[in-house]
């Protein structure tokens, strides 16, 4: 199998039922793609240890998705004993408001926060039983502004949303964008989606791509074919 000599902009959901299943796909998935996300069940399975053991010694980028949403001074310090982790990423809910985004770009300084918007998981009708004003691509728009002027370097929103979102915060803010199913494929819990292609297109910097890779009876091979579908798109993959 040929692989790229740049990894595609790609985040792997290793939404793993153990350590040793999450450190095969990363190590599966790794040649072909940049990024490996941990999100809140295995973290807290397992705890600091799996950031180390899924990055292994290939230094792949490390998204940890925590989506902290607290007072400031809670999200600060649990920002500060992750950093220490050395994280690429790290999320926080914009709709902690801007002193709980501060905290943490503060508190963690050498990884990029990432506001997480709206869920993929939330449409107009699940958004106002919230309490929040939608529709969701004004709330996502709203929040994303709030983020960046709190000091936010990333934003995480749907593929849906993420030419306004570009449009509203300029070139310099990377967005990930979760909710990106292959054409084809089932969309699950999410909401709001797009194929990689699309995500692309319309601005998104990084791509949240889980089960269509993870599922797959052979997920090396499953993340080589998205990188060379997005290679096909031009992209520096």
């Amino acid at each position: 199998m040929i692989v790229s000599s740049k990894p595609a902009p790609v985040a792997v959901a290793l939404d793993a039922p153990d350590l040793e299943t999450a450190a095969r796909w990363a190590a599966l998935v790794t040649p072909h793609v940049s990024t490996v996300k941990i999100g809140l069940e295995l973290y807290l399975r397992y705890g600091p240890q799996v950031v180390a053991t899924v990055r292994g010694a290939s230094g792949v980028s490390v998204f940890l998705d925590l989506k902290l949403h607290d007072i400031p001074a809670t999200v600060a310090g649990a920002s500060r004993a992750v950093a220490r982790l050395r994280p690429d990423v790290l999320t926080v809910h914009a709709a902690g408001g801007p002193d709980v985004i501060r905290a943490a770009v503060e508190a963690a300084p050498g990884t990029m926060v990432a506001a997480v918007t709206v869920l993929t998981s939330l449409n107009d009708e699940a958004l106002s039983r919230v309490g929040m004003s939608g529709p969701v691509p004004e709330a996502v728009i709203r929040l994303s502004t709030l983020a960046v002027e709190a000091g936010a370097r990333g934003l995480v929103c749907s593929p849906r949303e993420v030419a306004a979102v570009r449009s509203a915060v300029g070139p310099d803010v990377t967005l990930i964008t979760p909710g990106v199913r292959p054409a084809g494929t089932e969309s699950h819990d999410q909401a709001r989606v797009a194929t990689p292609e699309e995500a692309l297109r319309a601005g998104a910097d990084l791509l949240v791509i889980g089960r269509p890779i993870t599922a797959a009876p052979d997920p090396g091979a499953a993340a080589a074919a998205i990188a060379a579908s997005l290679r096909r798109l031009g992209t520096p993959a």
